[in-house]
């Protein structure tokens, strides 16, 4: 018995002692520590760290589960994902960073192209400027984008190895050293195709375009929906956006300050712009630019129609209308050589018979004849006058050379004729305006729709507003289902929230199959009660009312006939003339004696001194 005791007592002893080391690394073991020191939480989030920053670096890489068949995985095609303009590894995608560029203090306000010459040449900045924070972020962000482009593009290749001959903290030899691995003919090949200037030229009118690989299945291509690309603003080809053309126009010299819904009016209007602002440069670049959207735009919404016939047709029509001088905006700029006097190019001396009656014509018209016949625009009302009254009896060669302006050699004649001289430039833009007219007559229901859409637009609130945007985001996620079947519907009933046809119940519920017109909102129909009683307070009936000047208040409520609501209006007018206070009448006056008077009787009163 004393020995069982004596050794369990030993062998306590030993435990308390702890000789094995047991109880020191279970403790340890509670507080994260192992047996040689180390701290296991700091060790498993450095290794979360290192994972994370593996996966940013690494998007495309592929996250390995325990369970996974490795031999099934090595037997896989690796899937590496590049940017459309890195073209499957050919060339250098370096937009982002040539923005951090230019946008930098040690940087430069150049072109994409010019930045491909010298993003290569750390060298050439100032050491003043490399000590700077942006600097240091901007050279890591390029060394990593072009690290992540060589393993992508040459994962046989130990980076890790080239790099431990390299300095680490020398970013500048590091890319150095990069670039030389990828090598120059990656940078010649992305060069050349920079400066192909009909590819840049078309992709920049087709941005929806795309890039086709030679090793592209074009049969599958063939098979695939195509992509268009609208702007919001022109909500998938429905309306048209010409805001920037609207900013182009109010700052320029031939357009006016007006409100966007008036330019919609007037930008299809080119002859109203007299002829003096369409010679100008910047009315041409203007008309080219318009030009050029409206053929963007048309290209996209009807894609089947052969624009270059209708622009040939437009073409033979206009040269035939300009050698006749019947261009609208532009009579008699292309007449061939005729018998046309030359006063009659602006005025018909024939009516005149003194020079004074030919001053009363006005400054402005005697300076354009003058300028039509090449004669000096100068001086006084009547020595203008004078001068043009020298060619109704003496022709143009015989006059003397003092009167023609400077530089003219005078008009041409043939017998008492005069040949104008028509522009190339005068030309060009007579036949801008000619197809851009033409387009406008084959987008005429979208220019009509937008005009409506932009007035809308200023009736609404904003929470209409917000409303609307949410109905059309459904409508276009609705829309998108092009693979669901057709929803049987033999009913023609409503559809619910869901895209599907309303319960008949809940259609005879609402009273939907009932129809209400209202004249004010130009016999637009409503569909059921609830929508009849709402549309008072829309934008389409609270516009009717604006336009027949009658406030949308709620006695007009019910109301939709035109008539009805004019009776009203003048009822309620009559009614407030009736209601109004009137002084003469209802003012009060008290005498000495305490008789009490309106104004008008004690006005009477004491004017008479009977008061």
């Amino acid at each position: 018995m004393m020995e069982q005791i004596t050794s369990s007592t030993n062998k306590l002893i030993e435990i308390y002692e702890d000789k094995d080391g047991a109880r020191k690394d279970e403790i340890a073991a509670l507080g994260g520590q192992t047996a040689t020191g180390t701290n296991v939480f700091s060790a498993f989030y450095d290794r979360l760290k290192e994972i994370r920053e593996y996966h940013r670096r690494h998007p495309a890489a592929r996250v390995l589960d325990a369970n996974d068949e490795y031999e099934q995985l090595l037997k896989e095609e690796p899937q590496i994902e590049f940017s459309g303009e890195e073209a499957v590894g050919r060339y250098l995608d370096l937009h982002e960073l040539f923005n951090d560029y230019i946008n930098s203090k040690f940087g430069e306000k150049i072109e994409y192209s010019a930045y491909l010459d010298v993003f290569s040449q750390p060298e050439k900045i100032s050491r003043k400027l490399k000590l700077t924070r942006q600097y240091q972020e901007y050279m890591q962000k390029l060394l990593e984008y072009l690290i992540y482009f060589f393993e992508r593009t040459e994962p046989l290749q130990d980076l890790d190895r080239i790099f431990s001959k390299v300095f680490a903290s020398e970013f500048r030899l590091i890319l150095l050293t990069t670039i030389a691995i990828i090598g120059k003919q990656s940078f010649l090949n992305f060069r050349t195709y920079i400066y192909e200037l009909e590819i840049r030229e078309y992709h920049r009118r087709h941005p929806a375009a795309r890039v086709l690989d030679a090793n592209d299945e074009y049969e599958q291509l063939l098979k695939e929906e195509p992509q268009i690309e609208f702007s919001g603003e022109e909500a998938v080809g429905r309306y048209l956006d010409l805001h920037e053309l609207f900013n182009d126009y109010i700052n320029s010299k031939f357009g006016e300050k007006i409100e966007y819904s008036a330019y919609l009016n007037v930008f299809s209007q080119p002859e109203k712009i007299s002829r003096k602002l369409k010679l100008t440069r910047q009315y041409q670049e203007y008309m080219q630019k318009l030009l050029e959207y409206l053929i963007y735009f048309f290209e996209r919404t009807e894609p089947l129609q052969d624009l270059d016939r209708i622009f040939s047709k437009v073409v033979t029509e206009f040269e035939e209308q300009w050698t006749n001088g019947k261009v609208e905006g532009w009579e008699n700029e292309g007449q061939e050589n005729g018998n046309i006097p030359a006063e009659h190019s602006a005025i018909d001396l024939d009516y005149y018979t003194a020079v004074e009656e030919l001053m009363e014509v006005g400054p402005e018209r005697l300076k354009e004849a003058l300028a039509a016949l090449g004669l000096k625009t100068g001086g006084t009302v009547q020595q203008r006058a004078e001068r043009l009254y020298l060619t109704k009896h003496t022709p143009l060669e015989k006059l003397d050379r003092k009167h023609f302006a400077k530089g003219s050699h005078g008009p041409q004649q043939n017998g008492n004729a005069l040949t104008p001289q028509p522009s190339a430039d005068a030309k060009e833009i007579a036949l801008i305006e000619a197809k851009f007219k033409r387009l406008c007559d084959l987008l005429q229901e979208i220019i009509v729709r937008t005009k409506e859409n932009v007035e809308k637009k200023q009736a609404l609130t904003y929470e209409e507003m917000e409303a609307e945007r949410d109905e059309e985001d459904v409508q276009a996620e609705s829309e998108s289902d092009d693979d669901e079947q057709q929803i049987y519907n033999p009913l023609k009933l409503p559809m619910g929230w869901d895209g599907k046809p309303i319960p008949y119940w809940l259609y005879k519920l609402h009273g939907l199959g009932q129809e209400f017109k209202c004249e004010i909102c130009g016999n637009h129909s409503y569909w059921g009660r609830r929508a009849y009683e709402r549309h008072f307070k829309e934008w389409r009936h609270q516009h009717g009312m604006r336009c027949l000047g009658i406030p949308n208040t709620k006695n007009f409520n019910e109301i939709t006939s035109i008539e009805e609501a004019k009776q009203l209006w003048e009822r309620i007018q009559e009614r407030q003339g009736l209601n109004k206070w009137r002084p003469d009448l209802e003012e009060e006056y008290e005498d000495q004696e305490g008789n009490i008077y309106n104004k008008k009787t004690y006005s009477d009163l004491q004017r008479q001194g009977l008061i």
